[in-house]
């Protein structure tokens, strides 16, 4: 006996029995975010390139219009004696002139050096003055720097200022003044 034939279905098919639907498009929503991320970083190298250039690239060569600049020739002290080198540097013309190094010590808790600075205004303008100091130790071999700034200094003022080392420090300890800048606020 032979099958008896079914007229094809009418009508849409049943659930199940069609083809899967199509995979959902991807909406690139990564791509974007990580493009956006992209171009957050690339802003700040570029913002970073330009206070670069705008403040000379570090170069002691080219100091800012109206700066004073003197270097290495400060007095040195030691920590363990606090008496300077040589007191009649002080005097010398200048912004280094303007900065005396009163004390020269490792801090008891932290082993760091320190050098306590008065910085006088010698100039006729109200300025503003950033000093560099280096910390060597008996060898001579420069274990840290540390760095003091004050801002709108009236000439003849007086400022009290310390410069801190980040480097642990044992024995003795000389600090010099590497570098005094000064301009005009």
């Amino acid at each position: 006996m032979s099958q008896p034939q079914y007229p094809p279905p009418s009508g849409p098919p049943q659930p199940g029995w069609a083809a899967p639907p199509p995979a959902p498009r991807k909406s690139g929503a990564g791509k974007i975010v990580g493009f956006g991320c992209l171009g957050i970083v690339l802003l700040f190298v570029l913002f970073g390139i330009v206070a670069v250039a705008a403040s000379g690239g570090g170069s002691d060569d080219d100091p800012k219009p109206g700066a004073s600049r003197a270097s290495g020739d400060a007095p040195a002290m030691k920590a363990e004696d606090g008496v300077t080198e040589a007191e009649a540097e002080a005097e010398a013309a200048g912004p280094t002139g303007d900065v005396t190094l009163t004390a020269c010590e490792i801090e008891p808790y932290t082993t760091w050096p320190s050098a306590k600075l008065t910085i006088t205004n010698r100039s006729s303008k109200t300025s503003n003055y950033m000093v560099e100091v280096e910390f060597v130790d008996a060898k001579g071999t420069r274990i840290s720097e540390g760095y003091a700034a004050t801002n709108n200094l009236r000439p003849g003022q007086t400022a009290k200022e310390e410069a801190q080392g980040t480097a642990e420090a044992t024995g003795k300890v000389t600090c010099r003044v590497t570098e005094v800048t000064r301009y005009a606020s």
